[in-house]
């Protein structure tokens, strides 16, 4: 979206009930709190779905600024509602699980915890992803707005959401009843901070913001044999390999070259000993789409393409290929719907100004708070993100993202502080927004 676009937009938009320089003076006085939460969730981070002592801290925070709040929702999340009077009902979402990563920023209160995974082999744990930067903003505009309640009507709903991660979170949460046991929401907001933008900046994409995301397993299965003797074999290793060659066609040749889709083979595994040939080789794949049906043509496409390759290979049909798709970790797309997205930005733009605000690209990540409104007319969903790259790593890198740590790197330690005082106030800007009076 132009500029020019972005400023008729925001002339438009009302002025928020509470002045930037009020709001920036309350959340200062706030952070110092907000820091000790950051660094105390930063030391102790809790694996997908395994949050138990994350909640349970916050669980009474919340009741002292007076939310209704129910715990182990959808097993581990937490729900805190407000209700001050008639009007919209807003739900705002955290996520608050960490990765199974050993922390190396050299940070004086760097994660030692160990967890286990799902198999129970034990694992370092580290927020990689920042979800500590989201639980103390969460915190914090929850303080902010219990403070200035008279100054918004209607249903306030804070979601602090498990297992994001692994993608089980949301659909957990909303299978437990979440739009039955609580006010189901007209507008749904969230944010994520960002390795790719200076600390403070916000960045928002109207439409398609994250992308789908399908895990695959593939057996190939042969005939195994020894090294010295292949043709008294079938080869899997053969075999997988021409599959994972093959499938780089669906994206180069089969897709539609302006939809947007990655198939990665992140994971081959097969054989254990020089001269073996094994009897079956494992691939482990990752999908990422946006649109239903390119999803649907890449599915398709890995268990067209091993089993032509097996029927190539002269594999009978009891040793065909064997692909799974693991629905249980399926992310849909995140789509913003693109009135409130706008309208949002413009906000954002009029509030901190043009400076501090852009649109940015579709991302091929996934995030599954997209969940929350996917499918329903009735709610109005947008998810953004605030830049967290510290000022002196930024300039030193001139900008180039490529010279910077990633989510998920062992090494990403974003300027906490900015990040959580910038979503704070964008979120309570928001907020008041869609819960104005009148």
């Amino acid at each position: 979206m132009k500029r020019s676009v972005l400023a008729y937009l925001a002339a438009s938009i009302l002025a928020t009930p509470a002045s930037a320089a009020t709001l920036d003076e309350a959340i200062h006085s706030d952070l110092p709190q907000l820091m000790d939460l950051y660094r105390d969730m930063h030391a102790n981070p809790e694996l997908s779905m395994q949050e138990v002592q994350t909640p349970a801290k916050l669980a009474p925070m919340m009741r002292k600024l007076g939310f209704e709040v129910t715990e182990h929702v959808g097993k581990t999340a937490l729900v805190a509602v407000m209700r001050n009077g008639p009007g919209p009902v807003l739900m705002l979402r955290a996520d608050m699980d960490a990765l199974p990563v050993k922390e190396q920023t050299g940070l004086p209160f760097a994660s030692n915890a160990i967890g286990k995974l799902p198999d129970g082999s034990p694992t370092p744990v580290m927020h990689a992803c920042g979800h500590d930067t989201h639980i103390a903003a969460w915190y914090g505009i929850a303080r902010r707005l219990a403070a200035m309640k008279d100054q918004w009507s209607g249903t306030l709903i804070m979601n602090l959401q498990s297992g994001e991660e692994t993608g089980e979170g949301a659909r957990a949460m909303l299978e437990d009843g979440l739009y039955t046991r609580f006010p189901k929401p007209n507008t749904v907001l969230a944010f994520h901070d960002s390795a790719i933008l200076p600390a403070g900046t916000i960045g928002l994409t109207p439409g398609y913001t994250t992308a789908s995301v399908d895990n695959v397993d593939v057996l190939v299965r042969g005939v195994g044999g020894h090294g010295a003797s292949p043709q008294s074999t079938k080869d899997p290793i053969v075999l997988a390999s021409r599959i994972v060659v093959a499938l780089q066609t669906l994206v180069s040749r089969e897709k539609n070259p302006l939809d947007p889709a990655v198939l990665t083979v992140g994971s081959f595994q097969a054989g254990n000993k020089h001269n073996v040939i094994p009897d079956e080789a494992k691939l482990q794949i990752t999908v990422r789409t946006y649109k239903p049906e390119v999803r649907k043509l890449l599915l398709d496409g890995i268990a067209r393409i091993a089993r032509g390759e097996a029927i190539s290979a002269g594999l009978p049909d009891d040793r065909m290929p064997v692909v799974t798709i693991r629905e249980g970790q399926h992310t849909p797309a995140t789509f913003n719907t693109e009135k409130l997205a706008n309208h949002t930005l413009a906000l954002f733009g009029q509030h901190f100004g043009a400076d501090r605000t852009t649109v940015l690209q579709p991302f091929m990540v996934g995030e599954d708070v997209g969940r929350y409104w996917l499918n329903d007319p009735a709610i109005e969903g947008t998810l953004f993100w605030v830049g967290g790259v510290p000022k002196a790593k930024w300039d030193a890198a001139g900008g180039d993202t490529t010279k910077l740590p990633s989510l998920h790197s062992p090494l990403w330690a974003p300027d906490a502080e900015t990040v959580i005082s910038t979503a704070t106030e964008a979120m309570t800007v928001a907020a008041l927004d869609v819960l104005k009076k009148g």
